[in-house]
């Protein structure tokens, strides 16, 4: 009996092993480079055990293949190609989108949970419509009309930072800027006024830190999804909590005002213009008729969608805006002569705007305009991009073809901080990005915001809303380094999808003497 058991156990172990890594000759039998991976993990362990952020470990893949175009990685069982080559960056993001429409960041089937149907999350049909529909919300002219909303919420992070500069106490720039990007999110995206720039404990910053903080559920759950991902269909990635106070609080929006544009020009009321539309009717981009044409196909911009975009709004917007402006004024904070140069700019701006932040005084203040360029590209909020090959592609140059179901990393974070592109590239040089150089930098060696069909379509609004901010802030108060400040700043691994500088971002503000 005991015998038995035990072959049982052997069986059952052996059959778990081939299960965990049947995928793993996929690169070896291209001859693609790659580490050896680990059973069920592959090359992710300690990207799940959080011992070091997703961006970090495909940098640090990006730098261990130096001859390589791009290399092999394993993410559980589903493979990965690692980018190395700018112009391979090229033709996955733009010049052969058709092979790589997808993002793919979570293991989707045909129904995906509620909040994931998104702009950024969703695939195929689906995306394209919604991106059709939503572009016109983030054009110019919309920017122009949220930034009332921006500009009162900079004035507020004004006054509280006068407060925090008053103590005399140390202040983590990275946790005030959330809350100021928080607030104007609330503003824009719900309209309605959060406080969190008074309340940092209130639910919408409690709320912007738990979609994106991995606890042990969240662990669990992606690691089984990852490698079986129709067995756990009844979890969601997004932690319950998430869904059903997003969805509550949209939904209580949209009925106090009747599904009806306010007349706010917020975000909420794009929406609601989009819904008066009616139905999403176009051309497929999957699926083709026995000719080759595509299929017409056509969709409800239901409530469901709705909820799922505001999410978006408030997800990408608030923790991604923040993380780049916090880390430029820890970077101004050490290069006093670079800041005092932004204040210097800052001020004759404003007295031309009648001390004012305006949207036509952001786009005269180019020297802030560099800092926060060479910020973003030093520590980009979102450290890779990925997509998914949606059908057989060869790699140009070489005999080699992908299957559709792998996932392809373009890793940013490593391409930004590559010294074959960005010479001393630790060394904060806002020159780099001067209206004279900035035609010589590769756009494929840059690309905080990505780049193509599936580019981040908030970029407007959150170059300007973060600009606002800085130049609101500095016109005020000088930073400097703190008791706490640490130089190079540690990336919390707990936080998914961006980089979050762990422990936040401790300086000290220091009101400024204005000569008159």
């Amino acid at each position: 009996m005991l015998g038995l058991l035990i072959g049982l156990l052997a069986v059952v172990i052996i059959l778990l092993y081939l299960f965990g890594t049947r995928t793993f000759s996929y690169w070896a039998k291209r001859g693609v480079k790659h580490d050896v991976p680990v059973p069920f993990f592959g090359n992710a362990k300690r990207q799940f055990l959080q011992e070091i952020s997703f961006a970090d470990i495909y940098a640090e893949t990006y730098r261990k293949y130096p001859n390589e175009r791009f290399v092999g990685y394993y993410l559980t069982t589903t493979p990965l190609l690692v980018l190395r080559d700018p112009e391979l960056a090229k033709h996955v993001l733009v010049s052969d989108f058709n092979y790589f429409s997808s993002r793919n960041v979570f293991p989707l089937d045909k129904h995906p949970e509620p909040l994931l149907k998104n702009l950024i999350m969703c695939e195929g049909d689906l995306w394209k419509f919604l991106r059709q529909r939503m572009t016109p919300a983030f054009t110019t002219g919309k920017v122009k009309a949220m930034f009332p909303l921006i500009v009162a919420r900079a004035e507020k992070l004004q006054r509280v930072a006068g407060d925090a500069a008053a103590s005399g106490a140390e202040v983590d720039v990275r946790d005030l800027m959330a809350r100021y990007t928080t607030d104007f999110i609330g503003a824009c995206g719900f309209g309605i006024d959060t406080d969190t720039l008074s309340d940092k404990n209130n639910m919408f910053r409690k709320l912007g830190q738990r979609i994106f903080r991995q606890e042990l559920r969240d662990m669990i759950v992606a690691i089984i999804k990852y490698n079986v991902p129709k067995l756990m269909t009844r979890f969601h990635f997004l932690a319950p909590e998430i869904e059903k106070t997003m969805t509550k609080l949209v939904k209580t929006i949209m009925k106090e005002r009747d599904y009806k544009n306010s007349g706010r020009n917020d975000f909420i009321d794009s929406l609601l213009d989009l819904k008066e539309q009616g139905k999403m009717i176009g051309e497929s981009l999957m699926r083709k008729k026995a000719d080759g044409t595509p299929c017409m196909v056509e969709m409800e911009m239901d409530d469901e969608l709705l909820v799922a975009q505001v999410f978006m709004f408030f997800a990408a917007g608030f923790e991604t805006s923040s993380a780049v402006t916090s880390y430029a004024l820890h970077e101004l904070a050490h290069h006093p002569d670079h800041q005092r140069r932004c204040q210097e700019e800052i001020d004759s701006v404003l007295a031309r705007h009648d001390n004012k932040v305006s949207y036509e005084a952001l786009k005269e203040m180019k020297f802030l305009h560099m800092c926060f360029s060479e910020a973003m590209r030093i520590f980009p909020s979102i450290g890779f991009l990925q997509r998914m090959c949606v059908k057989p592609y060869t790699i140009p140059g070489t005999d080699i073809t992908v299957d559709p179901g792998v996932n392809v990393i373009v890793p940013v974070k490593a391409l930004h901080l590559d010294p074959q592109y960005f010479p001393d590239p630790e060394e904060f040089r806002p020159e780099r990005f001067h209206p004279d150089n900035v035609s010589a930098i590769n756009k494929y060696t840059y690309l905080p915001f990505g780049t193509g069909p599936r580019a981040c379509i908030g970029e407007r609004l959150g170059y300007m809303q973060s600009l606002a901010g800085l130049a609101a802030l500095l016109s005020q108060f000088s930073v400097a380094p703190s008791i706490s400040t640490l130089r190079k700043p540690i990336i919390d691994t707990k936080v998914f999808g961006i980089q979050s500088a762990k422990g936040g971002l401790p300086l000290t503000l220091i009101a400024r003497k204005k000569t008159q």
